[in-house]
């Protein structure tokens, strides 16, 4: 890549999303942006009802909830802290008493409070592990309590339910400044490997995928100019940034039963960033 590549530009293929999904009920954290807003509304055009969870941004959030029920699904938005136990508890019986169930919870919401490991405070630390970790845990609880006392429905899907963790490479690869965020990201894929061995026997199906240079708000600096695009690019293979629909596509897929035997698996969608590209010509 040079520096005349038009940034701003999308540069994933346009490739249809077709309805596998059509009747079942998902929900999306984080869902008023970034990867949660693709990733609802691919959903939602492979004919899910969904329901887009946000903390702010309520004008975002009521956007993404129109575009869906253009669709022709239904759609709400729900405002919670996925930190908060009362909170996702609350979420969970508005969707169950409007949608009746939920088969597919993609837990995606999360954040960054980057700092020094020596500067870092409790508070930051506390902040990511919360809604990276801990959200992903309370959320993933609460939607396994529904799949298990509803079982499998086979006129729906093969699967009494499916879990999609969002992690990230850091999962994998170290992060300097970002102690918070990797440990987070370690931690869902313990997490989803975990719950994933323990609730296969009832037929629920846990998954991860690890976006790597994903085009979203939370890392604008790192592709909104020539500039920045060419020095990300020499850290991915495959030539070009990540856009949320690349994520989004990789949902639908793990959420449909195409993917019914993959269990406990992270499915890296990086372009190659995994591949430590530094290495290339022999280190």
């Amino acid at each position: 890549m040079n520096a005349t590549v038009p940034v701003l530009k999308s540069t994933a293929p346009n490739v249809p999303i077709h309805k596998t999904l059509t009747g079942q009920k998902a929900l999306v954290t984080g869902a008023n942006s970034g990867i949660g807003r693709g990733v609802a509304i691919a959903l939602g055009q492979a004919g899910a009802d969904v329901v887009v969870n946000y903390v702010e941004g309520d004008d975002a959030a009521n956007a993404v909830v129109d575009e869906l029920r253009g669709f022709g699904v239904q759609a709400l938005a729900y405002k919670a802290d996925v930190s908060s136990e009362e909170q996702v508890a609350a979420m969970f019986r508005q969707m169950i008493a409007q949608f009746g169930t939920i088969d597919i919870l993609v837990n995606n919401a999360g954040l960054q409070r980057d700092s020094a490991f020596h500067a870092m405070t409790l508070a930051q630390w506390n902040t990511v592990l919360g809604i990276n970790l801990t959200g992903q845990f309370l959320c993933a609880r609460e939607a396994v309590r529904e799949f298990v006392r509803r079982g499998v429905v086979p006129a729906v899907s093969c699967a009494a339910g499916k879990i999609i963790c969002m992690s990230s490479v850091h999962q994998e690869i170290p992060w300097a400044g970002h102690a918070n965020y990797a440990t987070s990201k370690g931690g869902i894929k313990m997490l989803m490997e975990s719950l994933a061995q323990e609730v296969a026997p009832q037929r629920i199906r846990v998954n991860a995928i690890a976006p790597g240079a994903i085009r979203t708000p939370i890392n604008t600096s790192a592709w909104n100019t020539p500039e920045a695009y060419k020095q990300l690019m020499t850290l991915v293979p495959y030539g070009r940034i990540g856009e949320p629909v690349d994520i989004a596509r990789a949902a639908v897929w793990l959420a449909s039963d195409q993917s019914d035997y993959v269990v406990g698996t992270t499915l890296f969608v990086d372009g190659g960033m995994t591949l430590y590209p530094g290495f290339a010509t022999g280190g």
